[in-house]
């Protein structure tokens, strides 16, 4: 039994108010507690969400933090974007007030098997490729949390025969208490986020997290071949294990261009390599995983195979756009640390033009020098972070600042020649310019269409000259 709590009565402070906040607040006051809600953006930023927010009874408290809303709460619900360590919930801390992250409160409201799935990279694709096997086997089946639905939002469809498949991020497991997946996945560890962690240590402690409440009879599923995750294993929960290197003891593994999955010495068959249309080598560890807690999960193989076939990717990651002239148009907008974009620009080889840039999150760039030296002829930078991906790759490839998107796209255009691929690759996230990488990949996607478009207009012009 999950731990539960009687909101009725209960003052609750909701810190942030973008989209996982604004559920947050209306779920707590469905539940009888006494909300506030305060965000830094003032009311004239928030229009609709806050008349929403009234109309249900929520107490607003905007354009900043004011310490006396954090004193006196039974309890303080943080939104993934607000730090954990926020001066006004430390003070909120040391007067004994719980202070959770969503899921935490989330899980105690969920009915059914929770898998959540964790990692630097591979997060989304991993988390929406096991939903769809499952559903493809007739599995009851919800998804949501870091990937875009808030696992709040879940509680009211969820039951006891349903599975959950939730995206976790960093942010949301500092703030845990009790909460605890029946089935939890690490994908890998490479340094993020550290414009908020103080370390790397200390983010890949926030990743571990994950595991720290499961039991004996919960499982994690880790990375075999990520040396980072083998020095850090836990040691309550039933370990498997993944990876495209090598036969592991317990767990999903590649043999022969087979997916195949062992456990206490027996081996079944799932897939075939080809089967997977998903680019890259980092892809065909995320279908490990997710065969791995799918099939855990309670999957038969041919869902499983089934599953792998007719997955088709998920938007802004490695999202093929389109071709205009002979060039080919890449999203992965995903891609919002260095790691990603490295796996982002292994997936091809070459010639290559790739747009880097956004808002740094504190990682060097040098990783990128050598693929791009041997991949593309060009990197184009735009956002708050050029001057310094430019410091840190030098002269390993061309390099040309934009500042802006749309006219990285027009750049990319006038330099690249029939046969080039056209990447939108990151490596930073995209808050300077955009809501999110979700805004920033649909514009990578309207200015293409925009080319597209053009295009087509200039052929038919021609052709009626002809």
């Amino acid at each position: 039994m999950r731990p539960g709590i009687d909101l009725a009565g209960k003052r609750v402070l909701v810190v942030g108010l973008a989209r996982t906040g604004i559920v947050t607040a209306l779920f707590s006051a469905g539940y009888g507690a006494t909300v506030t809600a305060t965000d830094e953006r003032p009311e004239t930023e928030l229009h609709e969400k806050a008349a929403k927010l009234r109309a249900a009874g929520v107490k607003l408290d905007l354009g900043g933090h004011r310490a006396e809303s954090f004193l006196d709460q039974d309890l303080i619900v943080v939104s993934p974007g607000v730090p954990a360590k926020l001066p006004e919930l430390e003070l909120a801390r040391a007067r004994g007030t719980p202070v959770w992250s969503e899921i935490e409160l989330a899980w105690r409201f969920l009915r059914g098997k929770l898998v959540a799935i964790t990692g630097s990279n591979g997060k989304t694709t991993t988390t929406s490729l096991v939903a769809h096997i499952l559903q493809t086997a007739a599995i009851p089946t919800l998804i949501g949390g870091n990937i875009g639905t808030p696992l709040l939002a879940l509680v009211e469809n969820s039951m006891d025969t349903t599975v959950t498949v939730a995206e976790i991020s960093s942010f949301q497991l500092e703030t845990i208490e009790k909460f605890r997946p029946e089935i939890g996945v690490l994908l890998n560890l490479t340094p993020d986020h550290l414009d908020r962690h103080a370390s790397f240590d200390e983010y890949a402690l926030a990743k571990m997290r994950m595991f720290e409440n499961q039991l004996e009879r919960d499982i994690a599923i880790l990375n075999a071949d990520d040396p980072e995750i083998t020095k850090r294993m836990p040691t309550k929960p039933h370990i498997f294990w993944f990876s495209r290197q090598k036969r592991v003891a317990a767990g999903a593994f590649l043999r022969d261009e087979q997916i195949f999955f062992r456990n206490e010495g027996s081996e079944v068959a799932l897939a075939r390599r080809d089967e997977i249309s998903l680019r890259g080598e980092h892809n065909v560890e995320n279908v490990l995983a997710a065969c791995a807690a799918a099939y855990l999960a309670g999957a038969d193989p041919a869902a499983i195979a089934s599953g792998i076939k007719t997955f088709k990717g998920v938007e802004h990651r490695l999202e093929f756009v389109a071709e205009v002239s002979g060039v080919q148009f890449y999203n992965d907008s995903k891609a919002t640390n260095v790691d990603a974009a490295v796996k982002a620009i292994e997936a091809f080889p070459g010639p290559l033009i790739v747009i880097l840039g956004g808002k740094d999150k504190g990682s060097p760039y040098t990783p990128l020098r050598e693929l791009l030296h041997d991949r593309a002829r060009l990197a184009i930078l735009i956002g708050a972070a050029a001057d310094k991906i430019a410091e840190d790759l030098g002269d390993a490839v061309p390099l040309v600042s934009a500042g802006t998107l749309d006219r990285a796209v027009n750049l990319a255009t006038q330099n690249a020649q029939p046969g080039d691929t056209v990447l939108l690759a990151p490596a930073c996230s995209s808050f300077d310019q955009f809501e999110n990488y979700e805004h920033r990949g649909r514009m990578f996607k309207e200015l293409v269409a925009s080319l597209e478009n053009q295009n087509q207009s200039a052929a038919g012009a021609s052709a009626q000259k002809g």
